[in-house]
């Protein structure tokens, strides 16, 4: 009778720990899935040349150009969420947002290229990113909209100049 009545009042604490342990298993495979493929993508383009200078490079022949984006919403877990109450309490560096953020923006800038790439660009110039957070949602949220010109050259490749 008292093994039953020791679980029954430790049932909320277990309605507490269980989702978070399982937030936070799925939410760390969710991740090392994503950080993989990104890393698989990033292999794939990187004959994709992404900038930030505003002006063609010296020695570039681009025949024309074209406006590429690259936009992506992340969110972040609930275990992460609720580390990161604990963690804004006591003050110190949101670790888990720093993840979240850095794959928003590898995120965005490969879906930048990828559309370069359709366009038949291997060069890209100017590109910025514009970082937005999402409110009203029970965890945090975040699009970023990586942007830049996408130059292609006369013959449809960006070559050097002879």
């Amino acid at each position: 009778m008292n093994n039953w009545k020791f679980w029954l009042d430790t049932l909320s604490l277990w309605v507490l720990i269980v989702p978070l342990l399982l937030g936070y298993g799925v939410g760390r495979w969710l991740e090392r899935r994503h950080y993989r493929s990104i890393r698989e993508r990033e292999q794939a383009l990187r004959h994709v040349v992404a900038l930030n200078t505003r002006y063609v490079p010296e020695g570039v022949v681009a025949g024309s150009a074209q406006l590429v984006t690259g936009g992506v919403v992340i969110s972040s877990d609930y275990f992460k969420t609720f580390v990161a109450g604990f963690r804004s309490f006591f003050g110190g560096r949101f670790r888990g947002y720093e993840t979240l953020l850095e794959r928003a923006r590898r995120e965005a800038l490969l879906r930048l290229k990828a559309q370069a790439e359709v366009a038949g660009s291997t060069l890209v110039i100017g590109v910025r990113f514009q970082t937005t957070t999402i409110a009203g949602s029970a965890t945090p949220s975040v699009e970023i909209l990586a942007f830049g010109t996408a130059l292609i050259g006369p013959r449809g490749q960006v070559t050097a100049a002879p």
